[in-house]
């Protein structure tokens, strides 16, 4: 359950989604890691928040209790730690694995890929975390997915937020796990679960629900760094500035218009320290399904500064911002496009088929066929001693294969090959 097959037409898609993805984190100038899709258990346990419990745990199997990768980024971290590496811009596409309940129409598995960038080391604030913003930026406009918007926040405002409005700060992170589902649910239920499960006071939560609501851009930043209580907070006030710091570099790569710093965005993963933010698709157009697709977030990602630290004997730290790009969420909206325009993805590569018209011609066809194998061009041709030339164009036309390199008796005594155009018809000989 959660799991399945990829047919070669799914895979063929897949492979060019990734492509483009892992194209844009090259022009970025990142280098590929891979890790082990096993951890040690201790090592996922305690980074994820609420959704530990969707960690798929291994019986111990000799003496170690494991654990299958829930992310990409905790096994970044522990690789950083272990080899004492403290500066890096990386990227890795690979499968994690999450014990959830599977919504397979909304790209949710049990199983699937994901793709991250992230950029480790001390550098001045908010440079690497406008690339990483660029990077979501780039990526959706060149998928052609339709209209999307970014929400940044940072948690160092939520958490003041919380401060100011008489949050205890034992219960921050409830607090943010609550805060986070605002995108699904409205504020009425958010704020009966902080008061009834998390044990908020009314009080607090009213004031939280005057900031978290909000949503803007440079203005609202100007506005929250006048607010006479969260100025004075000073891990608000430095969020804040940063936040300003971040969208001046926004505004200079010509981005902003996509991007809303909205206060109701938490994420709910325990490990981000500073900006966070998320990648929304906005209504899918899509004429020929009557229910719009809905998929939600397809990326998602910020500061995670303290995670190093904790993979490392003396608590040496290694600051880090990354992005995480939602492939699978990505790649049902293509599937599902597909469909509907009825057109047919090819699912190999070939350039060309060798092809005989009479019989008795297998070693020309064998001969011709190693020939272009070793030039290193994409090759096939029919299984069978004396195919029917009609059946051999056949193929090129339900394949998409483009061009036959047919060899006759007459071919074979002149020396030359005839090479036809499969969709045109056209023929010359060579």
């Amino acid at each position: 359950q959660g799991t399945r097959d990829h047919p070669p037409a799914q895979t063929a898609l897949r492979d060019r989604l990734l492509s483009a993805v892992v194209s844009c984190f090259k022009r970025h100038g990142a280098a590929a890691i891979d890790t082990p899709v096993l951890e040690l258990r201790e090592t996922l346990m305690g980074k994820y928040g609420e959704d530990t419990k969707l960690i798929y745990e291994l019986q111990d199997q000799g003496g170690e209790l494991l654990a299958l990768r829930y992310d990409l980024t905790v096994p970044f971290a522990r690789y950083l730690a272990m080899n004492k590496v403290t500066n890096m811009k990386r990227y890795h596409v690979a499968k994690v694995y999450r014990r959830d309940n599977p919504a397979t129409t909304r790209g949710r598995y049990r199983e699937f890929y994901q793709c991250d960038f992230d950029i480790a080391g001390q550098f001045d604030p908010m440079i690497p975390d406008a690339e990483c913003l660029k990077i979501v930026h780039e990526i959706l406009s060149d998928l052609q997915l339709g209209d999307f918007l970014i929400k940044v926040n940072d948690r160092r405002i939520l958490n003041g937020v919380f401060a100011v409005c008489g949050v205890p700060e034992s219960k921050f992170i409830p607090a943010c796990s609550t805060v986070d589902k605002l995108d699904k649910v409205p504020w009425e239920e958010v704020r009966s679960e902080m008061v009834g499960e998390k044990g908020l006071s009314p009080e607090a939560a009213d004031r939280i629900g005057e900031y978290v609501q909000l949503h803007g851009g440079l203005d609202l930043i100007e506005r929250l760094l006048q607010d006479p209580k969260l100025s004075q907070n000073k891990l608000a006030k430095e969020g804040l500035g940063d936040m300003k710091l971040l969208f001046e570099y926004l505004t200079l790569f010509g981005i902003t218009g996509k991007i809303s710093f909205d206060l109701s965005l938490a994420r709910g993963l325990d490990y981000y320290t500073g900006v966070i933010f998320e990648a929304v698709l906005l209504q899918q157009e899509n004429e020929h399904v009557e229910e719009p697709v809905s998929v939600g977030s397809v990326a998602g990602g910020g500061r995670y500064d303290g995670l190093v630290g904790m993979f490392d004997p003396k608590g040496r730290k290694v600051p880090c911002v990354g992005v995480s790009i939602g492939i699978e969420r990505i790649f049902s909206i293509l599937e599902q496009r597909l469909e509907a325009s009825g057109k047919k993805l090819r699912t190999t590569e070939t350039q060309v088929l060798v092809a005989t018209p009479q019989k008795h011609l297998l070693p020309a066809r064998l001969k011709l066929i190693s020939e272009l194998w070793d030039a290193g061009i994409k090759a096939e041709m029919l299984y069978k001693k004396d195919p029917k030339l009609l059946k051999q164009l056949q193929y090129c036309e339900d394949t998409g294969i483009p061009l036959a390199a047919i060899v006759g008796e007459q071919e074979l005594a002149d020396g030359v090959v005839k090479l036809r155009d499969v969709a045109t018809r056209a023929e010359v000989r060579m």
